[in-house]
């Protein structure tokens, strides 16, 4: 069986390994859900703590769950095997274990399928106008994604976002998902700048950014602010141990994991802001107010944004591109591990695991399609913090510190500080927990 090992697929470059896992990090998170928290909590008053946990989770989680899958060269199931029988000698507790984050990401991506399906949809009405043509008469743009969201409402569109999504993968993670992430990534920010920059352009733009950079104290002492904020670095850096730790088994040694998951935050912050300086600037030069997150922003009262702006069309246009890019490149992590997996435990050949778990997503997804809210709000509440727990119980408490060291200072120069450890037992394993937590005492932090 060794032998497979040197014929594993992996990235080319540590610019392909970067701009995927950003692209699995720059999701719906960034787009319909920042954007609100931003508005909602009051501009710099939310993104100061936002930005301090994401630098928190990065340094931490992130490394954590790259390095965790490079050592292992495997995802969840063979990494969580490798740190129990380090410890224990066995591997199979671990990989019993190792099952959950992998079923976790499946499910997560079986949801994921179905809302880039109504992604596909908006793009293509968008591109055809449309989406223009429905103007602000919010009946029709409220009748249309209902129509979209119900049981069994968006078939096609659905199975055309399984079938793309599968050809990216089965062409490999070189020639598929790290050609397609260099491609989407770069497109994804020039578009969204280009929004953003146009935006700025347009009378009453600046009661947004006024709004963006004010800063109300009091809000700072507020708990729920400090855990939704978390929620939302959390969530949005993709830490569940499954994605991550799967690109991360794809990584060569001689790259540096610290500056990889710096980099990561880096992007994913700057789409998320993006975001925000497209979508506020974007509500108030329409004269509405941001008083909703999720599906409801991006495809009901943003059209109606958009449709009574100067030159509307055209940003509806480049602003449901930019999602369908952002979805996408989510998408397609969240299948590859449940598709290693099939390669790792079955021995299917990559094309072959790929049509076996496209046709149970999106056989699953077609069913789920009236149900996907409660479905995706199950698996992001329970199953991701869990995963993300035992992730790094696994590489900083069962594995060990020595294992734990090794596997992050591969590929530097400067070997990390010997804070890593304990910021990951002490500080990162309890905020999962209380991710865990949280959430379903508050029915989802991100």
């Amino acid at each position: 069986m060794k032998h497979k090992s040197h014929e594993r697929d992996g990235f080319k470059s540590k610019t392909g390994f970067v701009l995927a896992c950003i692209g699995s990090a720059v999701g719906m998170g960034n787009i319909w859900r920042f954007p609100y928290m931003v508005s909602d909590w009051g501009g710099m008053t939310f993104l100061i703590p936002y930005i301090l946990f994401v630098i928190l989770i990065s340094s931490s989680g992130v490394i954590e769950e790259m390095a965790l899958g490079r050592a292992a060269k495997g995802g969840p199931i063979k990494a969580f095997g490798t740190c129990t029988q380090m410890r224990t000698g066995k591997r199979k507790p671990g990989e019993i274990i190792g099952v959950l984050p992998v079923l976790g990401s499946f499910a997560l991506a079986i949801g994921y399928t179905v809302v880039v399906g109504w992604i596909f949809k908006y793009a293509f009405l968008a591109l055809t106008g449309k989406v223009a043509a429905m103007g602000q008469d919010m009946d029709i743009i409220g009748g249309m994604f209902g129509s979209t969201a119900k049981v069994f409402g968006n078939n096609l569109w659905l199975v055309i976002a399984v079938i793309v999504t599968a050809v990216i993968m089965a062409f490999g993670i070189a020639g598929g998902i790290e050609r397609a992430n260099k491609v989407m990534m770069p497109f994804l920010f020039i578009m969204f700048l280009g929004l953003g920059i146009y935006i700025f352009t347009l009378p009453g733009a600046e009661a947004g950014y006024r709004y963006i950079f004010t800063i109300e104290p009091k809000g700072l002492l507020d708990i729920k602010l400090w855990i939704y904020a978390f929620g939302q670095a959390f969530f949005s850096l993709s830490i569940a141990g499954n994605g991550t730790v799967i690109y991360g088994s794809y990584l060569s040694e001689e790259e540096d994991l610290v500056s990889s998951a710096r980099n990561v935050a880096i992007f994913d912050t700057m789409a998320a802001l993006l975001a925000a300086f497209v979508i506020i600037p974007g509500m108030a030069v329409g004269g509405a107010e941001l008083s909703s997150g999720g599906p409801g922003l991006m495809f009901i009262y943003l059209i109606n944004v958009f449709n009574g702006m100067p030159g509307g069309k055209l940003v509806g246009i480049i602003f449901y591109l930019c999602v369908l890019f952002a979805g996408m490149s989510s998408l397609v992590n969240l299948y590859e591990a449940p598709v290693a997996t099939l390669q790792e435990k079955f021995g299917l050949k990559r094309f072959s695991a790929v049509g076996v778990i496209a046709v149970i997503g999106c056989a699953v997804a077609l069913l789920i399609q009236g149900i996907v809210s409660g479905w995706m709000d199950a698996v992001s509440i329970y199953i991701c913090p869990l995963g993300a727990m035992l992730s790094a119980i696994m590489f900083f408490w069962i594995a060990g510190e020595e294992f734990a060291l090794q596997a992050v200072n591969k590929g530097r120069d400067k070997k990390i500080g010997r804070w890593f450890v304990p910021v990951g037992k002490y500080v990162l394993v309890p905020l999962a927990f209380l991710a865990l937590v949280a959430g379903a005492l508050l029915g989802g932090i991100g």
